[in-house]
């Protein structure tokens, strides 16, 4: 059986007062509809169509070939909306499932089951509801003496009796494809907005004398609708929440879960404790047995097993295995510290390789360098890299020892066991174990390298 799903993402999203289409804002690091899409894919078999309307142009950018969008313009309610993925699904699918972009929590579990709902009901719609005590607007579910739907009363037509009722009208809706596009031909423009409601739907089917059911939801976080940046913010905790509790059960350690943020997709190993005041954004994987922060940022990072993160902030880096790090310590991007590396605080490394075994002073700045292994870089250090116009390289061999302060002048190659004292500025390549000192650096003896253990 096929089934599709249809997102309704046009709507223009006034009361969030942005110039962003309301379903691009973002909820832990991801779109609106990112969340939504995700969810849909548990539950469908085919390409979800995507209704734009307001923002058209940046929300398909955004999909690329994830979906295929149709336009509703004008936007005249949820049944138009509807209507336009008639020409693209009539005949092509078996079951429509119809839900929000703008409602992130939804989960894929939640839409699973309202598929196998309607799979089993003999009419041709089946709604997701919840029981809350706060009806935030949405529409009281009447129901029939038999249990199946009798119709949907909108808040603002409600008598006294019906606002007391408590299960409501989520917005989710599975129907049966062929009975779909003929009853929205038939559903009548609303008098007062001049629009076509998809509701109205569930009266045409209780006309019909065919059962309309109703699937009462048990979390009713999954059902908060974003309209305005309240509601945004909401969201976040609830998503942040979930998100750090599938980390906690999967075997992750926070010693305080709501002050740590994590975006989703970041993946985390077991045994890795997150400290307080730690931010895990974007594209990051952490492996297992690490200590993050407290007070650290790791952005699209890539961090091994046994690291010790403190108080830092990793951006577009790489960390091999038993790295330590920080605190007040930094990666930019293309930053890659191999196995056993030491940075100290107040350190800056980009786009540079620390290979096994390097110990990097505090107030040391590496850029654009390969830095060979078990060599030490001592407090103060910078590479010079950048003249103005040009960004040029620093190479320095294995075993080597640079001195406090050391300013090294790239273009520059250092050699294997060499050393440069304290102070020194070096100008000019220097040989394998070669000892420099001085301002420029010069050769003053020939070193004996100590066989490595």
């Amino acid at each position: 059986m096929k089934v599709t799903a249809i997102l309704l993402a046009a709507g223009q999203g006034t009361r969030m007062k942005s110039n962003l289409p309301k379903v691009l804002h973002a909820v832990a690091g991801k779109p609106m509809l990112w969340h939504a899409l995700n969810a849909i894919q548990a539950a469908t078999t085919e390409k979800p169509i995507v209704v734009v309307g307001h923002g058209a142009e940046a929300v398909t950018e955004y999909l690329e070939t994830s979906a295929q969008t149709v336009l509703q313009e004008p936007q005249l309610g949820t049944g138009h909306a509807v209507m336009q993925a008639e020409p693209v699904l009539n005949g092509k699918t078996d079951l429509v499932v119809v839900c929000y972009g703008d409602m992130p929590l939804l989960r894929g579990e939640t839409l699973q089951k309202l598929v196998e709902t309607q799979k089993k009901n003999l009419g041709p719609i089946s709604m997701l509801t919840v029981v809350a005590d706060d009806p935030r607007g949405f529409g009281r579910i009447i129901r029939k003496a038999d249990g199946t739907v009798a119709a949907i009363v909108e808040e603002y037509g409600a008598t006294p009796e019906q606002l007391q009722i408590k299960e409501l009208n989520v917005g989710g809706y599975c129907f049966d494809a062929k009975w779909l596009w003929g009853a929205l031909k038939r559903i009548p423009k609303n008098p007062k907005k001049g629009e076509y409601y998809l509701t109205d739907a569930i009266e045409l089917a209780v006309q019909d004398g065919l059962p309309v059911l109703a699937m009462p939801m048990d979390d009713r976080e999954e059902t908060i609708g974003v309209n305005t940046r309240i509601h945004l913010a909401e969201v976040e905790v609830a998503m942040r929440r979930r998100i750090n509790c599938e980390h906690l059960l999967n075997g992750v350690t926070m010693p305080d879960p709501a002050s740590v943020y994590i975006e989703a997709g970041v993946k985390i190993g077991k045994d890795t404790v997150v400290m307080p005041n730690t931010y895990l954004h974007g594209k990051t994987n952490i492996g297992e047995g690490n200590l993050l922060g407290p007070n650290t940022i790791i952005r699209d990072t890539q961090i091994g097993d046994s690291c010790k993160v403190l108080a830092s902030v990793l951006e577009g880096a790489v960390l091999e295995d038993d790295v330590d790090m920080g605190p007040f310590a930094r990666l930019r991007k293309g930053a890659h510290l191999g196995n056993h590396v030491h940075m100290g605080n107040f350190g800056e490394v980009k786009d540079s390789h620390l290979a096994d075994g390097v110990k990097m002073g505090h107030f040391s700045y590496i850029g654009n360098a390969q830095i060979g292994a078990n060599t030490n870089i001592g407090a103060g250090t910078i590479t010079c890299n950048y003249d103005g116009e040009k960004k040029h390289a620093t190479e320095i061999g294995a075993d080597v020892f640079i001195g406090s302060d050391t300013m090294l002048v790239a273009p520059l190659k250092i050699g294997a066991g060499a050393r440069t004292g304290a102070g020194a500025i070096v100008t000019k390549d220097v040989a394998e174990d070669t000892l420099v000192v001085g301002m420029p650096a010069r050769a003053i003896k020939k070193l004996t390298r100590k066989p490595q253990k």
